[in-house]
């Protein structure tokens, strides 16, 4: 699948007709560039207006595309993040089934859905709100999931983070805790480097601390976990004055009913995730199918306008696709151009000189309606 295409317009001349210049095209690709894919891009006869209503449209075609376009890329990374988190092998994008480079190149205009008879700003119009339409709701949808997964960082964080963060409920036994109605044990974390200064100095920090009631539960590579039982009424004080030795004394109560609370809470947010993921997925594999069926109306419309504004009343032009690699660019430029009125090539080329260079938002002008489609 090619990445890269070109959707170009070109004049019929006087005395000509599509299918002969379509002739002509084909016989000049599969001589000079026969590497390089070449299709017909089907356009209806959609109504033409007033030359003032196509102007005014045309102002604003560019900038829509960029929107359409944009919505289209993010949906697309979306999907792709998520294959990657989910582990899921990346699928081919589709629109109703068919993969989003067939559908370009065999492109079909939907008559239901976008009725030729409606005016082209009612046409883009309509695009444009559909696609603004499922841009939020892709906003909404990836805001839900990134708010479970926030919420589940925030506890594994607690669950793996340094001693002087994490929860220490799965690494505190009921054992380990003395409680009786004068003695109570408290929690120290001391760094690494203090542990020496911990285990002299622990049981002269104030006066009523138990003799060698200190025990090391679990260490990480910054700090150690120590125990240390005395009586109720001196503990303020040892924080205190175990805060002022650089001491952290972390609260802590062992509840059954609060690591089971935890526990259930951690599996639904892990279940939450998974479903909000799945769900959102499935979402952007539609909505990028609906978002590039549009982008392509979008892009008939934008050749369609263009090309009248371009060539004149009536409509008389051949509409392809083509995707050249690098290497060909120039020669199928070339070919393209050569198809087109000679006598209009350098009116097109040099702004410098009065030409239309950059007609229709185009970096680079040519004398035949032209713009690029990236699919990745």
């Amino acid at each position: 699948m090619a990445s890269r295409y070109w959707v170009v317009s070109l004049p019929v001349q006087q005395n000509s007709s599509t299918t002969s210049l379509w002739s002509r095209l084909q016989e000049s690709i599969s001589r000079h560039s026969f590497d390089t894919p070449l299709y017909r891009f089907n356009i209806p006869n959609l109504r033409v207006g007033t030359l003032d209503s196509l102007l005014a449209l045309s102002d604003d075609l560019v900038k829509s595309n960029n929107f359409i376009e944009g919505v289209c890329s993010k949906t697309r990374r979306q999907i792709e993040e998520l294959e990657r988190v989910s582990g899921v092998l990346s699928s081919s994008l589709t629109v109703d089934g068919v993969p989003v480079d067939s559908y370009l190149t065999r492109f079909a205009w939907d008559e239901a859905k976008y009725p030729t008879m409606s005016p082209l700003k009612e046409i883009v119009d309509g695009i444009h709100t559909q696609v603004a339409k499922i841009e939020d709701d892709l906003k909404v949808r990836v805001s839900e999931y990134n708010n479970v997964r926030s919420q589940l960082n925030a506890i594994n964080r607690k669950q793996a983070g340094s001693l002087a963060v994490r929860d220490l409920s799965n690494l505190v036994k009921p054992e380990d805790i003395v409680t009786s109605e004068h003695l109570t044990t408290l929690l120290a974390v001391v760094s690494k480097y203090s542990q020496k200064d911990w285990l002299s100095s622990y049981e002269n920090l104030t006066t009523y601390v138990v003799p060698r009631s200190s025990k090391m539960l679990y260490e990480d590579n910054e700090y150690a976990l120590y125990t240390v039982t005395l009586f109720n009424r001196d503990a303020d004080n040892f924080k205190i004055k175990a805060r002022e030795r650089g001491f952290q004394i972390r609260d802590f109560e062992h509840n059954p009913d609060t690591q089971e609370s935890r526990k259930q809470e951690l599996e639904k947010l892990m279940q939450d995730q998974e479903t909000f993921r799945s769900s959102l997925l499935q979402w952007c594999y539609t909505s990028y199918g609906e978002v590039f069926s549009s982008w392509m109306h979008f892009c008939a419309v934008r050749i369609f306008a263009e090309s009248i504004l371009r060539y004149g009343l009536p409509p008389s032009f051949l509409s392809v696709v083509l995707a050249p690699s690098t290497k060909s660019e120039k020669k199928v430029r070339s070919i393209l151009e050569s198809l087109c009125d000679s006598s209009n090539s350098n009116f097109w080329k040099s702004e410098d000189e009065g030409g239309m260079a950059g007609f229709g938002g185009d970096s680079e002008a040519h004398p035949y309606v032209s713009f690029t489609i990236n699919l990745v």
